[in-house]
């Protein structure tokens, strides 16, 4: 029989289970490489105290776009934002290569996701590029709350960045 394309990527585990890793549509384009952003996804979820992940491209002047990922911690995850970071920056430098590392690595309580899951992605772009004055419709939002933290969580985080340089 023929096959259906779903435009979802994934890989199956060696206990026989199918993991979805998301949209192959969805690619950056750094320094020339073409990353899909659920590779970079899957090599950050291979840290132990990092469940859930999110990876959007966005404009960079010298690279024409770079990875922002948002990573949500374990409750249980003992520690630092900067260490774990560093650890991720590692990984993802290893199963992939050093150009795909995130060059933003923002860690978030949750992503926001639909009502039936989904994360939306449109909205994080636009947090990651500092434009949250139009996040668009976020009437499928599951929790709205989840915004104001995540642009609370984004405005600490540059906060940060720029004091520590």
């Amino acid at each position: 029989m023929g096959c259906y394309f779903t435009g979802d990527g994934a890989y199956r585990s060696p206990e026989g289970y199918y993991q979805i890793t998301g949209r192959m549509d969805d690619i950056i384009n750094i320094s020339g490489h073409r990353l899909g952003t659920a590779e970079i996804e899957n090599a950050l979820s291979e840290h132990p105290d990092v469940p859930e992940t999110a990876v959007i491209g966005y404009p960079h002047d010298i690279k024409g776009e770079a990875a922002f990922a948002f990573v949500v911690l374990k409750d249980s995850c003992t520690i630092s934002e900067l260490l774990i970071a560093k650890d991720l920056k590692s990984i993802v430098a290893s199963k992939i290569a050093k150009y795909a590392i995130p060059d933003h690595i923002l860690v978030v309580k949750r992503l926001p996701k639909t009502r039936s899951g989904k994360i939306m992605r449109r909205v994080l772009k636009k947090i990651a590029r500092n434009e949250t004055s139009n996040l668009g419709d976020l009437s499928t939002l599951d929790d709205p709350q989840i915004i104001t933290e995540i642009i609370a969580a984004y405005k600490k985080y540059k906060e940060d960045s720029t004091t520590s340089q």
